[in-house]
């Protein structure tokens, strides 16, 4: 391995896929592949966005006052190059499919009758905000050199990484702790199934919302309505 003019080894990036959550706001589970990459990434790119409403004021003189409504996820967009020419063996479709693994459900979640893709993680050297917990959300691979046979000889894959939440579990509103319960604005578009998967991961959950509310059908809400997110326990989620 190269050694840089400080004396340093050249840390090589590696991607780490691993189980899902066993339940939502746990940390993923054991590690199915460590895939190292065979060069360093030349660039990487990192989105974070922050989500803002307006509520138009007909007599406003001016665009009316922006409310925060919550902040969204850590995206990283990367490149990984391949090649195979020294060898022209067929390590480039094995390492395409290694990493096509964290696309589709584990074996484990299979099992379990509960399909969920692997979470995954971007690790190189020290650094620190391209390292986090997310989902693949998106994976592509342009091949552009063949061997005679038609073997792939070089490829660039693209890989898009969005942060994956990994906030403690809420508490059941029955506890009494101040935090288990907070409440949400209805805007134009809102249901209570996407309500639930956006608080708890489970639209099925939206139940606990409409009984904390009295609420008699989940799709119908009024714009401008608050409303009671109660915690959410595992019995709840197991609904």
């Amino acid at each position: 391995m190269a050694a840089s003019p400080l004396g340093k080894s050249l840390a090589r990036a590696h991607l780490l896929i691993m189980e899902p959550p066993a339940k939502v706001g746990a940390k993923p589970g054991a590690t199915i592949a460590r895939v190292q990459f065979q060069f360093n990434p030349n660039k990487l790119a990192l989105t974070k966005s922050t989500e803002w409403r307006r509520t138009p004021a007909r007599m406003a003189k001016q665009s009316a006052m922006p409310e925060f409504v919550g902040s969204g996820p850590r995206s990283l967009s990367l490149e990984v190059f391949l090649d195979a020419t020294a060898k022209h063996d067929d390590s480039v479709e094995k390492k395409v499919e290694e990493l096509m693994k964290a696309c589709v459900p584990t074996p484990k979640s299979l099992a379990k009758k509960k399909p969920a893709s692997p979470w995954v993680r971007f690790e190189w050297g020290t650094a620190r905000t391209t390292s986090f917990d997310g989902v693949l959300s998106n994976f592509s691979v342009d091949y552009s050199l063949f061997d005679v046979d038609g073997k792939p000889l070089r490829a660039t894959c693209a890989l898009a990484i969005e942060e994956a939440s990994v906030d403690a579990p809420r508490q059941n509103p029955t506890s009494g702790a101040e935090n288990a319960r907070r409440t949400h604005r209805v805007v134009v578009g809102d249901s209570l199934p996407q309500l639930a998967w956006r608080e708890y991961g489970d639209a099925t959950a939206w139940r606990l919302i409409a009984e904390a509310n009295e609420i008699d059908d989940p799709l119908v809400l009024v714009p401008g309505s608050e409303l009671l997110v109660p915690g959410f326990d595992e019995s709840g989620g197991d609904r």
